[in-house]
């Protein structure tokens, strides 16, 4: 069976603005990730889901060139934009991914693939109980699953963060959480600072010439070899973005009850 990967990707990022078509080797981050994807055997196509905002335009166009299907929908209402993009593509699986993930692996996705489909789940992820580095990050979601967050899910963060409101109702879907025998949770490959670009960077010019394939353990082994690389942005927590989204959220909370 087939999964349609659907990149969630922007210019407008508040910690690093236009990080998505920053250059590395002569290619757009966001194109490094997309042709990485595309190398997955379980992935039967990809959807570029970008913004309206006027700022996305190169988004869109550099998706089209590329040759991807382009979606374009709510900023902040993610959760809608990938909705309207499977709805549009008939999608009865979906792997939701993020565009600052440049070096995500094929062969962990279909990995995960493997894992979802066998046990028939209804939402399946790698990163629930993480274990690899951070920009390695997966889940897929049923169709059905993503129609009803969609329909049912109320809260701001729920409808920033796709998943959201799957994980904080476990007992209405069937999930799986897959986790990797060897743990590298501390590792960081994705790119949300100015220091996580200076670590991409140094690792996709040091394998890139030498393997275009590259794998997680060919970044394993390059870190290992020169660890002064891991040190560059060691010091960034993991998934800031979604503890911001909460706990702004819980102050708007708190700030309503001290009201009434």
């Amino acid at each position: 069976m087939k999964i349609t990967a659907i990149i969630q990707a922007r210019m407008t990022s508040t910690r690093l603005p236009g990080k998505i078509l920053m250059q590395v080797a002569g290619k757009p981050l966001l194109q490094i990730m997309i042709e990485r994807v595309l190398k997955a055997k379980h992935i039967d196509s990809v959807v570029l889901a970008t913004t309206t905002n006027k700022e996305d335009d190169p988004t869109a166009k550099l998706g089209r060139e590329l040759g991807v299907a382009v979606f374009r929908g709510d900023e902040n209402d993610v959760l809608k934009r990938y909705y309207g993009a499977a709805s549009e593509h008939e999608c009865k699986h979906v792997m939701r991914l993020t565009g600052d993930c440049p070096v995500i692996d094929p062969d962990m996705l279909d990995t995960l693939a493997d894992f979802y489909f066998q046990d028939g789940y209804d939402y399946a992820s790698n990163c629930l109980q993480a274990s690899l580095p951070d920009g390695l990050d997966a889940e897929i979601i049923s169709m059905q699953a993503l129609t009803e967050a969609y329909e049912k899910a109320k809260l701001p963060s729920q409808r920033e963060h796709v998943t959201l409101y799957i994980k904080d109702n476990p007992d209405d879907f069937k999930m799986g959480s897959w986790t990797n025998n060897a743990d590298y949770s501390h590792m960081r490959w994705t790119v949300d600072d100015p220091e996580d670009f200076t670590f991409i960077k140094k690792v996709i010019e040091e394998l890139l010439p030498v393997n275009p394939d590259f794998r997680m353990q060919d970044i394993i082994d390059l870190v290992e070899r020169t660890p002064e690389l891991q040190h560059i942005n060691a010091h960034i927590n993991r998934d800031e973005g979604l503890a911001k989204s909460l706990a702004e959220e819980a102050e708007l909370r708190t700030g309503a009850g001290h009201e009434n």
